[in-house]
Formats: structure tokens, C-alpha cells, sequence
């Protein structure tokens, strides 16, 4: 029986080994497929889940997991490995994991940056997504991050100058606090990520461009924007191998109507829109984000909102070129992203704005974040230490700890982020529509001098789901998912004698279209619909119905003409 070992993170050979060994102990509930190679030539791995006993993935409802598409959000990574472990090793004892892999295909791409993944966990670097040379080739005069006093890690800097904006906390001197507008008198210091200065001046000290700037979460075609309106956007939508894979696999996976993107950190769940307010959403799609939205903080505990109205970087702009912006906007699927690890959260801080408490909030919350870590032994934050600088002379190096504290979460945290989530995802998973012929049957009404009878063949389709066959109010708009086609398969010697052999039937309902809650209201929603052909054929011929859903399944039903 696999391990799952999340007692650290995967590096790229562990991972890949990992995934293997997973099929090789469920191959009739796991297939690894590679969709892609990176620029350095790993595999862009995809894990397909379902129990083949019961049908082929693409004749059922289906649902994306993915993570790391920014190369130090591993914490995620670990949930999408957590998810794999959760339903193969749950299957046929767990009734969830049971049921989701007898009805539905769950696709899980563990990694989708591992050239930058494999440099955040086996290097001091820290990077956006992959290890592409963007938006310059050539290194560029300013600060870059580096690790300078060779222990391994990438800190803070901090530099005494009297145009200083930071200064020592009165409260514990570990900590460094904004310099007020009245702080005249006292020591200040410039405050600066650990790391050289190319081209130094002997003076001006800025941020270089980043080395490796590429954001693959700004590379998705819908509402994208270039490098001077969005950064990291890349030169073209899709223009990197990663982000090319995971579309060109959504484009041949049509079956998909949900999808979790995990993410690290602040412990919040996102939703679309990032570039327009809930106003701009179909009334349905909406009520379904919220349901499950809320269904999503009653499990993990994290709240919910839309990108826009409660995680934008500057209140000012809206993000281009985001994955699940593409998927709601583009192909009608309902996208999260789960910003996993909340160390803010963990210590005690209440309610906040996500984004605003980076720009400023009270001494109090970091006292709370120290102790925090303190008290666990985290070894987040490290003691200011003296350094001669290259380029800056003497300098103390010190400060948090960026990737083992703030941007992921420690070992012992990781099972039950894992776990919760992981529930989440999977009661968003099962909302799908589901389609079903509800009933099958055949009436003789008449005959003839050669042995044939003709008969009235009847077929009710249902979709038994909670989203409808379309999934979203959205996807009907943008016409990306076919009707629903109905067929009647006759073996030889019979024959229609009347209706279409083939024909589409339009969309069901599913449960999301309920009605109003009050009285006279009227409750019709849409979810059956019936069928009839007449067929010529000998008494015991079997007939076959066949009804085919992109996004809810196929189903078969035979019925003998007696």
C-alpha cells in the first residue's frame, strides 16, 4: 500500500515516484498520464481517478484538482497528494471516496510548476512559477534576492539610516515596526529581502527586476493583459508550456465542471470574478458560488469571497489572466482556489482584510505571530545577526522566515489542512449534473403478416445532479456545452418506423434551479424529460438507449420488446 509521507514536501523524483507507485497498487482506480513537458523536461504529471469497472472517464461527470502553479505554494501540493491518498486508499470503505469513484472521474495534477518547485525546495531561491528568464534574459542593476551569508535561507536585511522607515519595537526587539510621522528622534533603518545589489551606487539601493518574473496565473487567455498592465502576464496567453498543457487537457476533457485550485496562503477561500464585482454574475451562478462557498467555510473554517471583492493587491487594479477566471468566464466551470495556511489566523489575529493587513495593522498582531511561534517551536523567525554586506557594509540579517513559516505551512499542520480541505473539494466534486435514464419501456401496438410488431419505445432522462447539464448559467451563454443526445441503438432485423434514430433533447435542471421559497410560487425545474420512437422488430429483440451529457455522463438502458 502506498505512503503518503507529509511529514515534509516532495521533491520532484519523490513525487513522480510516488504517483507511480499509486497506480501500480490501484489500477483499476488510477492512471498517470503526462501532459506536457516543462522547458526543462519534467513531466507534467496527471492522475486519473475513477473505477474503470463502472466506465471510462470521459463518459462521467468530471472535476480538476491542481496545484503549484506557483512554485513555493507546496503546501497545496500536499493537499492534491492528500486527495489521491484519500480516495484510492478510501475506496470500498469510504462511502464518499466509493461513490465518487463508481460516478465520477477526479483528475489531480499535483504540480504544475515543477522546474520552479524543484528550485523553491532544493535551493535558497525563492520564484513565482517556472524557471523562465522573464521579463528580461539578461540580469538586471538593482536588489535580487540571494542568499549572502551562505546558512541556506533568504531573509531580511535590516540597514541604519536616518531616512529610515522602520524602527525596533519597544515591545520585543526581535520585531521591526513601521516608522510613524512624528518619529523624529531615535534609530531607523531601511528594511530590505536579503540579497545582492548589482550595479551598486554606493547609494541608491532598488529592486531589481525579478529574475524570474513569469506569474502562470496571469497567462490564461480570458481578460488577459502584457507585461505593462499585468505582471508576469508572459509575452502571449498561454505562451509557457505548463499553461498550454492544462489548457489543451480542459479543451479534450469537456466532462469538467468543477474545479480546486490550491494556493498558499492567507486561509480564505477565492471565487471569481477578479476583474468585475458579483453584480456581473448570473443570478444562479452566483447563488451556487455562495452555497458552496459557505459549504467550504463550515468545513475548513475559512471564509469566502470573490477575488474582487476581497483579495485584490491594490484596491485600485483587478488581476488579468487568471486560471479560474478563464474557467468560470471561458468554459462556465465553477473554479476555486483555496489560499491554504494562515499563520495570521493560527496565532490568534481575528477577522482582516486579506490583502490590507500587509500595508498596515497594530503592533499587537505581529506580538501575537511571535508567540505564535515561539510556543510551537516553529523556528519562524530568526535573530538578528551582524554581517559586512558587499555592497552595503554592515547590515543585520535576521527576520522571518518567508517559505517554511509565512508561505507554507509547517509539518505538523499539514494532515488537517489536508484533510478539510480535501472534504471541500470533494462535496464540490459531487454536485455535478449526473445523467440517468430513469425509466425504459416498450408497448406493442400493432403487427403485421411477417412475424414483426411494432412497438412504442419510451425513455425518461433525468439528471439526478445538483448543477445543471450545463453547469453554469454562464456556460449556456457561451454555448460550450452540447445538448444533451439521445439514441436508440436497434440491432439488425429491426427498424424505425418512426422519430429520429438520434436527436438532442436540450439541457436538464439539476437541484440549483429550485424555486422560490414562497407560497404560489410554483416549483417546475426541468430535470426529466421524455422520449418515444416506434420501431419495427421480431418479439425478444433487445433495444438499447443511449443518452450522452459532455458535462453529465453517458447512460445506457435495454429493454426487450415482449
Amino acid at each position: 500500500m502506498p505512503h503518503l509521507d507529509l511529514s515534509r514536501f516532495h521533491t520532484y523524483d519523490e513525487l513522480t515516484a510516488y504517483l507511480h507507485e499509486v497506480v501500480t497498487h490501484h489500477p483499476r482506480l488510477a492512471r498517470l498520464d503526462s501532459i506536457g513537458r516543462t522547458r526543462e523536461g519534467r513531466d507534467l504529471w496527471v492522475m486519473t481517478l475513477t473505477n474503470t469497472d463502472t466506465g471510462p472517464d470521459l463518459e462521467k461527470p468530471g472535476y480538476w484538482i491542481d496545484a503549484n502553479i506557483h512554485a513555493g505554494e507546496v503546501t497545496g501540493g500536499a493537499a492534491a497528494l492528500y486527495t489521491i491518498d484519500h480516495l484510492t486508499n478510501g475506496y470500498g470503505t469510504d462511502p464518499q471516496a466509493t461513490r465518487i469513484l463508481d460516478r465520477l472521474a477526479v483528475y489531480v495534477a499535483p504540480r504544475l510548476s515543477p522546474d520552479g518547485t524543484e528550485a523553491y525546495l532544493t535551493t535558497p531561491r525563492l520564484l513565482r512559477s517556472n524557471t523562465t528568464p522573464y521579463p528580461f534574459t539578461d540580469e538586471r542593476d538593482g536588489l535580487t534576492p540571494e542568499d549572502v551569508d551562505g546558512n541556506g535561507l533568504i531573509l531580511e536585511m535590516r540597514v541604519p539610516d536616518p531616512k529610515g522607515a522602520w524602527k525596533i519595537s519597544e515591545r520585543d526587539p526581535r520585531l521591526m515596526r513601521p516608522r510613524g510621522p512624528f518619529d523624529l528622534d531615535g534609530t531607523f533603518y531601511h528594511r530590505y529581502v536579503e540579497g545582492r545589489v548589482r550595479g551598486h551606487d554606493g547609494y541608491t539601493v532598488s529592486d531589481a527586476p525579478p529574475r524570474y518574473g513569469l506569474d502562470l496565473n496571469r497567462n490564461f487567455p480570458q481578460g488577459w493583459a502584457p507585461e505593462s498592465q499585468q505582471r508576469g502576464a508572459g509575452p502571449f496567453p498561454l505562451s509557457e508550456p505548463e499553461t498550454r498543457a492544462v489548457a489543451d487537457f480542459l479543451t479534450a476533457h469537456p466532462n469538467v465542471n468543477g474545479v480546486q485550485s490550491y494556493h498558499t496562503f492567507s486561509g480564505v477561500i477565492l471565487r471569481p470574478s477578479s476583474s468585475q464585482p458579483d453584480d456581473a454574475l448570473p443570478t444562479h451562478d452566483l447563488d451556487v458560488y455562495r452555497r458552496l462557498g459557505q459549504r467550504g467555510t463550515d468545513l475548513t473554517g475559512y471564509p469566502h469571497t470573490s477575488v474582487y471583492h476581497g483579495f485584490r493587491y491594490d484596491p485600485k487594479t483587478v488581476l488579468s489572466g487568471g486560471f479560474f477566471d478563464w474557467l468560470y468566464d471561458g468554459l462556465g466551470i465553477f473554479a476555486f482556489a483555496n489560499e491554504l495556511w494562515d499563520v495570521i489566523g493560527e496565532a490568534g489575529v481575528g477577522k482582516r482584510d486579506f490583502i490590507g493587513w500587509f500595508r498596515d495593522h497594530p503592533e499587537e498582531d505581529d506580538l501575537k505571530i511571535l508567540a505564535f511561534n515561539d510556543a510551537h517551536a516553529l523556528g519562524g523567525f530568526h535573530d538578528w545577526t551582524p554581517f559586512e554586506h558587499p555592497e552595503l557594509g554592515k547590515v543585520e540579517i535576521g527576520g522571518w522566515d518567508t517559505k517554511r513559516f509565512w508561505q507554507n505551512a509547517p509539518a505538523a499542520f499539514l494532515p488537517d489542512i489536508a484533510r478539510r480541505h480535501t472534504l471541500f473539494t470533494l462535496d464540490h466534486a459531487e454536485t455535478a449534473p449526473r445523467l440517468n435514464v430513469r425509466t425504459l419501456d416498450a408497448v406493442r401496438i400493432g403487427g403485421n403478416h411477417d412475424g414483426h410488431k411494432i412497438f412504442q419505445v419510451s425513455a425518461v432522462v433525468e439528471n439526478l445532479g445538483y448543477l445543471p447539464t450545463y453547469t453554469s448559467a454562464r456556460a449556456r451563454e457561451r454555448g460550450v456545452v452540447p445538448p444533451i443526445r439521445v439514441t436508440l441503438d436497434l440491432p439488425q432485423g429491426a427498424s424505425l418506423v418512426q422519430g429520429e434514430r438520434s436527436r438532442d433533447v436540450g439541457h436538464l435542471e439539476g437541484r440549483s434551479a429550485r424555486p422560490l421559497l414562497f407560497a404560489g410560487a410554483g416549483g417546475a425545474t426541468n430535470q426529466e424529460t421524455l422520449v418515444r420512437w416506434v420501431v419495427r422488430a421480431p418479439l425478444g429483440t433487445d433495444v438499447t438507449v443511449t443518452a450522452v451529457s459532455t458535462r453529465a455522463g453517458t447512460t445506457r438502458a435495454t429493454v426487450r420488446l415482449a
